[in-house]
């Protein structure tokens, strides 16, 4: 029988430390037949890692996680491994129903990923008490590793998480992505402010608000196409510089608004178009997303070429 170990406190304030970055989330890149282009996707987390990311989630929303297969989803883990090669965190996206996310969590494991993401329960009824045992089943299974959660239902309250990390200490971080600024102060403080590593879960227009109140980190999916921008918003959040933060954000502001047009329905179709402008990888997408029309492409194409003249790529 096998003996799991508890991660201990001094790790864990590590890895709290850690995840207060930019958290890249990669695209899980397609050949035109629909399949999953491996080369490519080992390619665009090397360039990541060329550029100073620090955390990569295989397996998020941008990597298309709903619509892989689950060998696809534990070959996307191990892929990130093997590419990033001991120089990031690899936070590995698992979810579904518990036995799916368990099992997720320890392929993650035994793959070599030093924390999970939780994706939120897709569950349409959804309580507080089983909201909490749904987690702790998660994160009971792989106390080695880092359990952060992702947070998208304003319902979820400071107590409700606070409960959580009481019975599973190997929670340690928090991805909110519910847009409401003030809601995410009230949560973070109910919570505990310093339990947690707070990440901004709406990525780059939503994290200097965040920040402000509390959060440390933001996610990305612009990080895979314009890679500076992204760490220019972190350098200047992190040295309280709020104008020049916003100086980046309106760089940024067009591409994060052209993903979020319609409910975000082509937030992954934007990033994909991008890359694929820039020869990084095809705009291949699974449904419910879609390629992109052309007048969309033609304003991404015109943000590209404003970004290289200001020499952000």
């Amino acid at each position: 029988m096998t003996v799991e170990t508890q991660e201990s406190p001094t790790s864990l304030d590590e890895l709290r430390g850690r995840l207060s970055t930019v958290v890249a989330i990669p695209v899980t890149p397609f050949h035109q037949d629909g399949s999953v282009d491996w080369d490519t996707h080992v390619a665009l987390i090397h360039r990541l890692m060329d550029n100073a990311v620090e955390v990569v989630t295989p397996n998020g929303n941008t990597g298309e996680f709903y619509s892989l297969t689950a060998a696809e989803t534990r070959r996307a883990v191990e892929s990130t491994v093997a590419a990033v090669a001991g120089r990031a965190e690899v936070m590995a996206g698992v979810g579904l129903d518990v036995a799916s996310a368990v099992a997720a969590a320890r392929h993650a494991r035994a793959a070599g990923a030093g924390s999970v993401m939780v994706h939120q329960p897709v569950h349409p009824y959804r309580s507080a008490e089983g909201w909490i045992n749904y987690h702790s089943a998660i994160a009971d299974a792989v106390p080695e590793l880092g359990v952060v959660l992702y947070v998208r239902d304003p319902r979820v309250s400071g107590a409700q998480l606070r409960a959580l990390a009481d019975r599973s200490p190997n929670v340690v971080a928090v991805k909110y992505a519910v847009p409401d600024p003030v809601r995410f102060a009230s949560v973070a403080r109910d919570a505990g402010l310093h339990r947690f590593a707070w990440i901004a879960g709406l990525a780059e227009l939503s994290s200097p608000g965040y920040w402000a109140v509390g959060a440390t980190g933001f996610t990305s999916g612009l990080v895979n196409v314009a890679p500076r921008l992204s760490g220019a918003l972190l350098e200047a959040l992190r040295d309280g510089d709020f104008a020049k933060a916003m100086s980046v954000w309106e760089e940024i502001r067009l591409f994060e608004e052209l993903r979020a047009a319609d409910a975000s329905a082509d937030n992954v179709s934007v990033v994909k178009e991008a890359l694929a402008q820039l020869e990084l990888c095809g705009p291949a997408v699974r449904p419910p997303s879609r390629v992109l029309p052309d007048d969309v492409r033609v304003r991404i194409a015109e943000l590209i070429s404003a970004w290289r003249q200001g020499g952000w790529l």
